[in-house]
């Protein structure tokens, strides 16, 4: 693992500094939708904000696919208050490159000001395959904005899913409870809204 991120850290293909627009609710809800993934993601497919699909493995360690040809599985390595670093690795699916492999240190800042959440991302990204890096080099250096918007793509998602929780309080908690999740995922959220009643046993609508 240390070799891995070393290798990201000092040998990238690319990197890239992001911020995304703020999220407008209390830190602590933000902070509990960032530490929840999967649940975010379900959120975001329900909205249809996104096709996210996120797998817990294990404590702080996924399985993603965005639903657009990219998968792969990511670990969260450091969790501070306002920060979280994580590294992950897979593959991307397209028709210009075919599929390509590569590994990223993601830097998550998270600032509150006021009644919202500042969000800013840095990216550091290896390209396994050295055509595909090359391609990646000048594409960046031409549609820098377009790497921007998938960057912050995560970030929008999750500041939409938890206003949508905050908002509107008891259509997110109708939705919560009928949601298959496990119960320490959920009861993260339910602690942080603290507006919505823990369902009764039994009462969860099936997958």
């Amino acid at each position: 693992m240390i070799a891995a991120v070393e290798r990201v850290w000092r040998e990238p293909t690319l990197s890239r500094t992001v911020r995304a627009r703020p999220a407008r609710v209390p830190f602590a809800i933000h902070a509990a939708f960032v530490d929840t993934p999967e649940v975010t993601a379900a959120a975001a497919r329900v909205r249809g904000l996104a096709r996210y699909e996120v797998e817990p493995l294990g404590e702080d360690r996924y399985l993603a696919d965005d639903g657009d040809g990219a998968r792969g599985r990511y670990q969260v390595l450091r969790r501070e208050p306002k920060r979280r670093v994580i590294l992950s690795w897979g593959e991307h699916t397209g028709r210009l490159l075919g599929t390509i492999h590569g590994s990223a240190l993601t830097v998550l800042d998270f600032e509150p000001l006021d009644d919202r959440v500042e969000q800013e991302l840095t990216a550091y990204v290896r390209i396994e395959n050295g055509f595909a890096a090359a391609v990646a080099r000048m594409l960046i250096a031409l549609f820098g904005f377009v790497a921007d918007r998938k960057l912050t793509e995560g970030l929008r998602l999750t500041a939409s899913v938890a206003e949508w929780a905050v908002e509107r309080p008891d259509e997110f908690c109708a939705w919560l409870a009928r949601e298959p999740l496990a119960e320490e995922r959920r009861a993260r959220i339910l602690a942080a809204l603290g507006s919505c009643a823990g369902p009764p046993a039994g009462e969860r609508a099936p997958s």
